[in-house]
């Protein structure tokens, strides 16, 4: 670490620098990012892009009682964390993931919210900046938003209302030509003709909705933009102040072979590989469960573009991470969309490709299709479009707690007329994709198999890569609807209903059971938590007692609670496992596991002295 670097606890350091001290710190700053998120993994290329405008931000303002600064995102802020206290976190390897990859209010008050999707962060300052003129406080408030980030509607939401409010607000708008992916949309072409142009262009979507504007072409030179945001602080009125930045500065031209970049290899510029490094420690080892499926989902459906020009896949920003890889999308043509950071956009756009007789494929994360709830409920399963959504990332995790995916169960079978299908390996999951894109001409949610269906698979060598070509009508469903659940063994006594990634756990509860108590629990695959199976529900009550959800959504309003309802007063005791109802950030998935008592040895335990206890009552 540079001595520079080892005098900075604090903005006030920052502000004692001379010019050259600066460019020092910049460069020490950027040597400290390329080994973090090398050896932890993090978010390299917006972080690396920025070194330079946060310095500045922070030699020019006074956060975090007099001015404000809000990170769109805020996945390119660690920077402002090693300015703000927390550079250990970045520099001792002991102490790496300490700090969350994006602002959190419990860490510093230098952070002023909990941020992990985009679009916000122009109507977070919007009201930041109005409570300050109603109580006669003064002071700066900043957003920070990245060229990528625009597109989604808050964003333009946030703009517009931010010309209409008036006041004291200072717009970044860093533009680095990239978002995850390319920049999609319109609105990027008047960025790059105010780029072509010096910030002259008359093409200029910020003067048009009455904002102020300026432009910084060397986006990351310091000089530049100590001296624009300077000329924009304490200004009466709303202005965007447009820098010109370069994503992954400082990375070099990464890994290639004879036909290019190697895939996922951070580098520098427009590189879609530069938004996320994995750390050192897992390079070479096999894709995730995201891009396991998600390339499978994705050959399948290319096997059929030929014949069928209506179906579609449309990806909001992230199709590398869901394995939508470049090659597919090169061979795709006309048949894939990236739409750019804009959910609602997308499920919206796809239910209209469905009402003109298409068959849309909308494939993201699961946190992500939360912002598109009104379009889903509405555009989607209301107007009956069969519209395919492709659920990446449920379940638990130890991700940041903005990636959490255990609210989606939850969230989806509160929409009538929406099919929730749970998949529980390559092969049932491939074959409801072919379902719902071909025959069933409804919505339809698929969640994706996670990483205990991935493990199970590769130790059982089933991801052989002969799947279904076609799609599948063979009486599967009846009315669009899983016709039954799938009984996988029968025993008595006790019924484990394990829905979608949590029939792996449940395998093993069995087998624990069966070893322990010399009696083998009945074993259910649903396939679909949208209705009740009211054949199968109804058989257990001959021969057994007990029956056990398993799920990997939150507990609380979810599949397995809607089990226990059906069964109401019956003689069946209902047990449900799975995740609580709260906000978990990094933290490690076996300790969640352990938590919430899904772990095969105790939820085996728990059930034999629930079956104890109902004997002994007998």
């Amino acid at each position: 670490m540079g001595t520079i670097l080892e005098r900075i606890d604090g903005p006030e350091d920052v502000k004692c620098l001379d010019r050259e001290e600066l460019e020092g710190l910049a460069a020490e700053i950027r040597a400290v990012l390329i080994e973090y998120c090398g050896a932890h993994g993090g978010h390299v290329g917006s972080n690396l892009a920025t070194v330079e405008p946060i310095i500045a931000l922070h030699r020019v303002f006074n956060p975090p009682h007099h001015d404000h600064i809000v990170f769109d995102v805020s996945h390119q802020a660690y920077t402002h964390k090693i300015l703000t206290g927390r550079r250990r976190a970045f520099t001792d390897p002991s102490l790496y993931g300490t700090v969350s990859g994006f602002t959190c209010p419990e860490e510093s008050p230098y952070d002023d919210f909990m941020l992990g999707h985009t679009g916000t962060s122009i109507s977070l300052a919007c009201g930041l900046a109005r409570m300050r003129d109603l109580t006669g406080d003064d002071g700066n408030v900043v957003a920070f938003i990245g060229d990528g980030s625009l597109s989604s509607g808050p964003a333009f939401e946030g703009l517009d209302w931010a010309a209409e409010q008036g006041g004291n607000l200072i717009v970044i708008l860093n533009d680095n030509e990239m978002s995850i992916a390319e920049n999609h949309g319109g609105l990027y072409r008047s960025l790059a003709a105010l780029r072509r142009s010096g910030g002259r262009s008359a093409m200029n979507p910020f003067r048009d909705l009455g904002l102020d504007y300026r432009y910084v072409e060397e986006g990351n030179d310091l000089g530049s933009l100590i001296d624009a945001f300077e000329a924009a602080k304490d200004i009466d009125h709303p202005i965007l102040i447009h820098i010109h930045t370069r994503k992954g500065l400082g990375l070099g031209h990464g890994r290639r072979s004879g036909s290019g970049l190697l895939e996922g290899t951070p580098a520098e510029g427009r590189v879609e590989g530069n938004h996320w490094e994995d750390a050192r420690s897992s390079v070479g080892n096999l894709p995730n469960s995201r891009k396991t499926y998600g390339r499978l989902a994705m050959q399948a459906l290319q096997r059929r573009f030929a014949d069928e020009p209506g179906l579609v896949v449309i990806s909001p920003a992230t199709a590398l991470s869901n394995g939508i890889d470049p090659e597919f999308r090169r061979q795709a043509g006309s048949h894939f969309m990236d739409v750019g950071i804009t959910e609602s956009n997308a499920v919206a756009l796809a239910a209209g490709m469905a009402r003109a007789g298409g068959h849309p494929v909308v494939a993201t994360s699961s946190t992500f299709f939360q912002r598109a709830y009104d379009q889903i409920e509405q555009e989607m399963a209301l107007n009956g479009s069969a519209v395919t959504l492709l659920n990446f990332s449920t379940g638990i995790s130890g991700t940041d707690v903005t990636h959490s995916g255990v609210s989606d169960i939850a969230m989806m079978t509160s929409i009538p007329g929406l099919t929730c299908l749970a998949p529980t390996g390559a092969a049932d999951f491939l074959s409801m994709l072919a379902w719902a894109t071909g025959p069933a001409h409804r919505p339809v949610v698929i969640r994706v198999p996670g990483e205990l269906t991935l493990a199970y698979e590769r130790r059982q060598g089933t991801l052989t890569g002969e799947y279904p070509k076609a799609p599948v009508a063979d009486g599967t469903f009846d009315g669009g609807h899983w016709e039954h659940y799938r009984t996988l063994q029968s025993g008595q006594g006790v019924a484990l209903l394990a829905l979608g990634d949590t029939l792996p756990l449940a395998r093993a509860t069995a087998a624990i059971l069966t070893e322990r108590t010399g009696r083998a629990p009945t074993l259910v695959d649903p396939g679909q938590y949208s209705l009740m199976d009211d054949d199968t529900l109804e058989g257990l009550g001959k021969d057994h007692r007990l029956v056990a959800t398993l799920e990997d959504g939150q507990v609380e309003g979810g599949w397995g609670q809607r089990i226990a309802s059906y069964f109401g007063s019956s003689p069946l005791h209902v047990i449900n496992f799975g995740p609580a109802r709260e906000f978990n950030d990094r933290v490690p998935v076996g300790q969640l596991r352990e938590r919430y008592g899904m772990t095969p040895v105790f939820m085996a335990s728990r059930l034999e002295e629930a079956m104890k206890g109902m004997e002994q009552g007998d």
